[in-house]
């Protein structure tokens, strides 16, 4: 038996590696993806061979991720209930697909990851191998009743990892989980369980990694310009980057000036709330610049509709759904939405806040000679209202003669 186990070297997948490997007598092949962790990558392959695992892999996915998964995404301004940049709901896809990659290179029958049987990332992972190599073996220890058992908690993991001599970043002092890529950082579990809790105060806000808090930020406030191209950030401040260093440089910048943070209450898949703490420094910049492009560029009905589709196509990334037909059959009208979507948005950073201060196309519909109050001629003709209006209306005054129109009052 061979198991290619998605690896973090976090509290969970670094006990979970040694525990496959004693329980199943198998061959681990432990994966770690990288998709923007940064320093968190440093010696995982050490410290998987360590633990039990017979052979390490760490793959670059950082412009793939970029590229492939979040632009299509921030086309789409695909954002969870309002509030959730979907940071790690869009990642695991990527993931569990390399993960696919790297078990038919392996020759491996099974693969594994460390998501709980109570959150979204189980779903995630097992529809991506369902979708991708639907007769691979999928374990996941968490719905294990031998796991839990072994692990009722992350007291219990913590104290492995300290009998094995395992590092790890958790601890009883700081219980909580994290997880990172390019996108963001998402914190739950542990004290963040209470939603009453509040991380930002003096002694608990060195929980967050990429942004300052608004207080701390500058007083001075930063002027930065987005070049778009068919809905897509191309330039920084007239700079040509890829896809993943247009999204290093907006976090660094956002993170500087405090944006990006939220702190939510959200209905997960199998059907709890659950709390989180979410950093999206780059990405909250990246949505509204690309939002302020399509206001001069989308035709209102393609607007409409395409917003229209905005929480089907958030609630299938979270929910997992990233290589279903009903997702590809979106995003093909998201990419068709987006062929004018060109253009330059200049914003304002100042602590917390991401302020428009100008927007300019080559195919904007905006036309300054129509929108106009001054006394401007042009090809509009304002005569045409009336019978616009009257011709709306005419239900409703139907609705009054014949029914006695609306109720008013209680």
């Amino acid at each position: 038996m061979k198991i290619v186990l998605a690896y973090s070297g976090g509290l969970d997948t670094s006990v979970i590696v040694k525990w496959l490997r004693e329980t199943y007598d198998a061959e681990i092949v432990t994966f770690a993806a990288d998709v923007g962790q940064e320093e968190e990558l440093k010696g995982l392959s050490q410290k998987a061979r360590k633990t039990g695992a017979a052979k390490h892999y760490t793959l670059d996915l950082v412009e793939e991720f970029a590229r492939d998964f979040i632009y299509p995404m921030i086309r789409a301004n695909a954002v969870y209930e309002g509030q959730y940049y979907l940071g790690t709901s869009i990642a695991r896809p990527l993931i569990a697909k390399a993960q696919v990659d790297i078990a038919r290179k392996e020759k491996a029958d099974t693969v594994a990851h460390g998501a709980t049987g109570k959150g979204n990332d189980q779903c995630r992972f097992e529809m991506t191998y369902m979708a991708l190599a639907p007769g691979l073996a999928i374990i996941s220890p968490w719905k294990l009743d031998a796991f839990r058992d072994a692990f009722p908690g992350r007291a219990e993991m913590i104290a492995y990892c300290e009998k094995h001599k395992i590092p790890v970043e958790a601890s009883l002092k700081k219980p909580y989980s994290m997880d990172r890529n390019l996108l963001h950082i998402s914190y739950e579990a542990g004290i963040l369980e209470d939603p009453w809790f509040d991380p930002t105060t003096p002694e608990n806000k060195a929980m967050f990694k990429l942004t300052v808090s608004p207080e701390d930020a500058p007083d001075q406030a930063e002027y930065i310009e987005l070049d778009f191209e068919k809905g897509d950030c191309v330039a920084v401040n007239g700079k040509k980057l890829t896809p993943g260093k247009v999204m290093k440089t907006l976090n660094k910048l956002a993170g500087k000036h405090g944006i990006g943070r939220v702190d939510l209450v959200e209905n997960r898949f199998v059907g709890m709330k659950s709390r989180g703490v979410y950093e999206t420094p780059g990405g909250t910049i990246l949505m509204h610049a690309h939002k302020q492009v399509e206001s001069l560029t989308l035709d209102r009905e393609v607007q409409h509709l395409r917003d229209s589709l905005i929480p089907k196509y958030a609630e299938l990334v979270y929910n997992g759904f990233w290589f279903a037909p009903e997702r590809e059959a979106l995003q093909a009208l998201v990419d068709e939405s987006q062929k004018y979507v060109t253009g330059t948005v200049r914003l304002k950073l100042y602590k917390g806040n991401v302020v428009t201060c100008g927007r300019k196309s080559k195919y904007s519909l905006y036309d300054e000679n129509i929108a106009s109050m001054e006394g401007v001629r042009s090809w509009y003709n304002q005569n045409d209202a009336t019978g616009f209006i009257r011709l709306n209306g005419l239900r409703l005054r139907a609705r009054n003669i014949a029914q006695g129109g609306p109720r008013i009052g209680g």
